[in-house]
């Protein structure tokens, strides 16, 4: 019979379980995730090499002229050494790790998971999904309300495999797309486009894509090459929150 259990477990039946339950489910980037992880033993004895705990996100990417959405880990956290879980035995795991700065803010089309498994030698890894819930940073909520002051309505959020210039560092990064409903810039950009890029808890790189609108015949030859979108480059601090939408306003004007 204990044969025969392993066999079955080795397909996923009867297979040890788990269920992780978290201390909270809303987070910024760079807070501490912490809960219990709980192993439910099968019907036979297995032994675990690891429990492991994965931030997952989505992102597009295109190639030969197709978008395709991939599914990323984007951080890794090893809760377990090797351990035997007996027969309808119970065990718990506490955790706790820093949710990493490159993830992504759960707005628009975003969503971001926990993914945890349980690493078993010739065997089906059981898991379990947790959805949790991103919240900007002091450096997006601050390019989100000085968009929205200079009349920058946001369209669209997602995650986009990342400028050539970047994909040494990341694979992805997560564009916020506005259009000039109001304000200074209306009518003269078919959209905007911040992307932040993490250097650290208190800086980061904002990176601006400034889409000009057509004008005559030159400019539908500038957009036919692309040559109407224009891109700017701030390096910014804390101490830079304060003037963005001063700072934001100088430099998208230059390119309207």
């Amino acid at each position: 019979m204990s044969f025969f259990n392993k066999v079955l477990a080795s397909v996923g039946v009867g297979n040890a379980k788990v269920d992780t339950k978290l201390n909270d489910s809303t987070f910024k980037v760079g807070e501490m995730i912490s809960g219990m992880t709980e192993v439910i033993g099968g019907n036979t004895s297995q032994s675990i090499e690891a429990i492991y705990i994965k931030v997952y996100t989505t992102y597009e990417r295109e190639a030969n002229d197709k978008k395709y959405t991939d599914s990323i880990a984007i951080y890794s956290h090893k809760i377990t050494e090797p351990f035997t879980i007996n027969e309808q035995e119970k065990k718990a795991f506490p955790f706790s790790f820093n949710l990493p700065l490159n993830t992504p803010v759960t707005m628009g089309k975003t969503r971001v998971w926990l993914q945890t498994g349980l690493d078993i030698k010739n065997a089906v890894d059981p898991g379990d999904k947790d959805m949790i819930e991103i919240r900007p940073n002091a450096f997006i909520q601050a390019g989100l309300t000085a968009a929205q002051n200079l009349g920058l309505k946001l369209r669209k959020v997602d995650c986009e495999e990342a400028p050539r210039a970047y994909r040494g560092i990341t694979k992805f990064v997560q564009e916020f797309e506005f259009v000039a409903s109001s304000g200074p810039f209306r009518g003269k950009f078919d959209e905007i486009e911040f992307t932040f890029i993490p250097k650290g808890l208190d800086q980061v790189e904002l990176l601006i894509q400034v889409d000009r609108r057509v004008r005559g015949l030159g400019s539908l030859f500038s957009e036919a090459l692309n040559m109407d979108e224009s891109y700017i480059r701030l390096t910014l601090s804390s101490a830079d929150l304060s003037t963005l939408e001063t700072k934001l306003h100088q430099e998208i004007a230059r390119y309207s």
